[in-house]
């Protein structure tokens, strides 16, 4: 690919929309994507992404003929691949490169997924930085995924002018929602979710002892909201005990973050009877915690309920442990269910907010396709975007 960069580019006005040269007016955006609107948990485990797999998948992406610019934005409840090229290329070619790279059948990826294009795509992006189609309407966590997934396709050399502006564009319209709107009201942070759910539980959030697994953005917002309640015991740890290839640092360093405790990955296993709460958020592919396990756990915590999270796609803990007595398994389809209990009272202002970020994405459109717009189109365009 022709596309260098040093860094993440820094954002351009709108007012030098009309510098864009006429190869760059010829080309479109493209989105393949598969997300829980479409997709239980089972089936974005099958289509998601392993961390390891990455390098190998955007080699072949940007390899594909046509296309020009690629990014991979890959979360625990979304696979989807951005790309802009030329007029004439086809989304199928992402459907089938997917297909292909996952050994995942055309006709069972099809069903669970969703192609969109041009004016579309800004759209879609706009909705889901600003977190109204996250699972948990409103959350905020995405936005930090999409721009973690913005830096690595930079970092790459793989994205350019077109999506560097449409990523931009998607930042800004997260701000603007909220600032603007309500839709963040209420419980909409997975980890105040998660402390309510323990409150539920235990009572008292602050008399429970928290242990993490992983080290990435869902673990930090967990134990800043059990922090936050008053809770002093927390642990941390990781797999890749030196490195967390989610957030690229150690789990150590989260740990001392917020005062709590590092513990190694090979003794954990042996030390779950000590936690009240365990979250498992990692890219592990395999089970992390097995039944067996947690049953060896409970024969030391007797008539002390247990309160697992599992925030990872694929999933680390073995499901037969909600079979357990008094132990408690939530994954991300129903820590989200619960989020969206308030989900009726916000509607409104989610509506509100999708009719505004959908006239942007028209504007926006406008404004990357078209050669040039007069001054004075250029002047209106900037000042309602301010």
């Amino acid at each position: 690919m022709s596309i260098r960069k040093t860094g993440i580019p820094v954002f351009l006005p709108l007012a030098l929309k009309h510098t864009m040269s006429s190869s760059e007016q010829s080309k479109s955006l493209h989105l393949l994507g598969s997300s829980h609107h479409i997709a239980d948990l089972a089936v974005r485990e099958r289509i998601s992404l392993p961390q390891n797999k990455i390098d190998d998948f955007y080699g072949g992406l940007s390899a594909l003929p046509g296309l020009d610019e690629c990014l991979l934005l890959n979360t625990c409840n979304r696979t989807e691949i951005y790309g802009a090229s030329k007029n004439g290329f086809s989304t199928n070619l992402l459907h089938e490169y997917l297909s292909n790279f996952q050994k995942i059948d055309p006709v069972f990826l099809r069903k669970h997924s969703y192609q969109h294009s041009g004016e579309k795509v800004v759209r879609h992006l706009f909705e889901v930085t600003a977190g109204i189609d996250s699972q948990m309407v409103g959350e905020t966590e995405i936005l930090g995924q999409v721009k973690k997934a913005y830096e690595d396709a930079c970092q790459r050399n793989v994205s350019g002018k077109m999506l560097n502006r449409l990523f931009q564009k998607g930042f800004q319209a997260a701000k603007w929602a909220r600032t603007n709107t309500g839709i963040s009201k209420g419980q909409v942070n997975l980890g105040n979710v998660l402390c309510e759910l323990a409150r539920r539980i235990f009572g008292k959030v602050s008399n429970s002892r928290l242990l993490v697994v992983g080290a990435g953005e869902v673990a930090e917002s967990a134990i800043e909201a059990f922090k936050s309640r008053g809770s002093q015991a927390i642990t941390v740890t990781g797999r890749t005990f030196e490195w967390c290839p989610l957030s690229r640092r150690k789990p150590s360093e989260l740990a001392e973050k917020f005062g709590g405790f590092a513990l190694s990955f090979s003794k954990y296993h042996e030390s779950l009877h000590h936690f009240d709460v365990i979250l498992t958020s990692t890219a592990s592919t395999r089970s992390l915690i097995s039944e067996n396990e947690v049953k060896r756990a409970m024969k030391r915590r007797p008539a002390k309920p247990l309160f697992l999270i599992d925030a990872s796609v694929p999933r680390n803990i073995d499901e037969a442990v909600a079979n357990i007595d008094n132990v408690f398994l939530y994954n991300m389809d129903d820590v989200s269910a619960i989020a969206n209990e308030n989900l009726k009272s916000r509607m409104a202002e989610v509506e509100r907010c999708r009719n505004v970020l959908s006239k942007k994405a028209v504007r926006i459109w406008d404004q990357m396709t078209l050669h040039t717009l007069p001054s004075s189109s250029v002047n209106q365009s900037t000042a309602s975007n301010s």
